[in-house]
């Protein structure tokens, strides 16, 4: 897979604090890419350094083979849209993005079509003329994605997209998000982990300016073969012996029975099961599992694989979070 933005050994001290150490990571082309971390992690510090507005102290970042230092040579190639992007609130939409790209070198005409175009792409063409102290906070959000994708970036920085949205607007945000990708690689940082999970193909998690974590999301919630397996009933001690003779399975682990005033009928009895091997052999433990269950007269009802993106990065970073 190709890689458009390479990260290598970035490093930035401010004072005493070491907000970035050596931090390495790859972005493949065309991936929704989550930037993870607890507040203070280096996420803002270093899409600063990405875009320019920061130097760091040592290593490079490359986005399209172009070393981020001359960054005027990604100009149109590469954009950025801060978590609070400011616009001139009594200034219509059309005027402002129009001279957004005028000062970008473009033709008045050529500017005009751009922005009407990326308008129409959000949502926001019938509100061309409207000033933007007339929008709601989420349509605002909207104008800053039709801001960052003028031009016609292959790769674009999203910082919070979604903070502060009703989970409609949210939602609107993230479909938006996802057909961008047709046309250019996203990186997104955000404090949702259930929305990163939901959005990105892959993250990077960094802690107190060290990166601990990398890869693709299915890569990362799977990493330990953890699997949750809900029964119609608990499994007794020795039935519980039986099924852990099984090959393959590392540990199980009957999870805490239901709470009181749930009815048997709807009841969830949890089996952990922490399974070794790669996927084949995975799927070959998971059916002598099922098998074994079956034949204890135990109604297996959903099999649910991996864990979520947030118990990963509870971990990989002490329990902290941004929330």
């Amino acid at each position: 897979m190709t890689q458009v933005v390479s990260i290598k050994e970035i490093s930035k001290r401010f004072g005493r604090v070491q907000a970035l150490n050596n931090v390495s990571f790859e972005v493949p082309s065309h991936s929704i890419f989550g930037l993870l971390g607890p507040n203070g992690a280096g996420k803002t510090t270093l899409f600063s350094i990405v875009a320019d507005f920061l130097k760091a102290d040592a290593g490079t970042i490359e986005v399209l083979d172009i070393d981020t230092r001359n960054i005027s040579r990604l100009q149109g190639r590469l954009s950025i849209l801060p978590q609070d992007a400011q616009f001139q609130r009594n200034v219509p939409i059309l005027d402002q993005l129009v001279f957004f790209r005028l000062l970008a070198g473009s033709t008045k005409k050529k500017a005009q079509e751009e922005v009407i175009h990326s308008l129409d792409l959000v949502g926001l063409k019938s509100f061309a003329k409207r000033r933007v102290g007339s929008l709601s906070h989420g349509m605002v959000k909207r104008l800053g994605i039709a801001q960052a994708f003028l031009g016609h970036p292959e790769v674009i920085l999203l910082d919070e997209p979604t903070a502060g949205l009703d989970p409609a607007a949210a939602r609107q945000i993230r479909d938006l998000i996802k057909k961008l990708q047709e046309r250019a690689t996203i990186i997104v940082s955000s404090h949702n982990l259930d929305e990163i999970q939901e959005l990105c193909d892959h993250v990077a998690i960094l802690d107190h300016g060290n990166m601990v974590l990398a890869g693709s999301v299915d890569e990362i919630t799977r990493a330990d073969r953890e699997y949750h397996l809900c029964l119609s009933r608990p499994l007794q001690n020795s039935e519980l012996e039986q099924v852990s003779s099984i090959r393959g399975i590392r540990n199980i682990k009957m999870l805490p029975p239901p709470g009181p005033g749930q009815g048997k009928g709807s009841a969830e009895y949890l089996v952990k099961l922490d399974l070794s091997g790669d996927g084949t052999d995975q799927d070959t433990a998971i059916s002598a599992i099922l098998r074994s269950v079956l034949k204890m007269d135990i109604a297996p009802r959903k099999l649910t694989e991996g864990r979520s993106l947030e118990t990963q990065f509870l971990e990989v970073t002490g329990g902290q979070n941004d929330n």
